[in-house]
């Protein structure tokens, strides 16, 4: 049987000291104490790129320019109710200072120890790609 594909939209955002942040989900949500890259559902009518730079300014307060999101690679993960498909973007340049504004803990962390942190099953294949890319 078929599931449905839910389409969500991440980001690799890179400091320039080439840390990722990461945050841990919330209490109360599913897969709640893992680290994830920030980022959320698309919307009906919007791009990924839209909905990333909606879900950025909600779950961190920064303001990210669609032409500084890089595509990167992504993740196809089944889960139990659907299927995850999810591109990720890399960005090193937004304005204003990321700060968790929805109850989630963040983390900058080098690419290297990204796999210290325990993560969904769709996030974790992500992680050797950054750190192939940043070392």
């Amino acid at each position: 049987m078929s599931k449905p594909i839910l389409l969500v939209a991440a980001a690799a955002l890179v400091d320039p000291d080439n840390r990722v942040l990461i945050s841990r989900r919330p209490e109360g949500k599913s897969l709640a104490g893992l680290w994830e890259f920030p980022g959320g559902k698309v919307d009906a009518g919007e791009t990924p790129e839209e909905a990333l730079r909606r879900e950025l300014m909600e779950e961190l307060g920064i303001d990210v320019c669609e032409t500084c999101l890089a595509p990167f690679t992504f993740a196809s993960h089944t889960y139990n109710e659907f299927h995850l498909l999810m591109p990720l973007f890399l960005c090193r340049n937004w304005e204003g200072d990321a700060e968790p504004r929805e109850g989630q803990e963040i983390a900058w962390v080098r690419a290297k120890r990204l796999a210290d942190y325990p993560m969904p099953p769709a996030d974790a294949p992500l992680v050797p790609w950054l750190r192939d890319l940043l070392g």
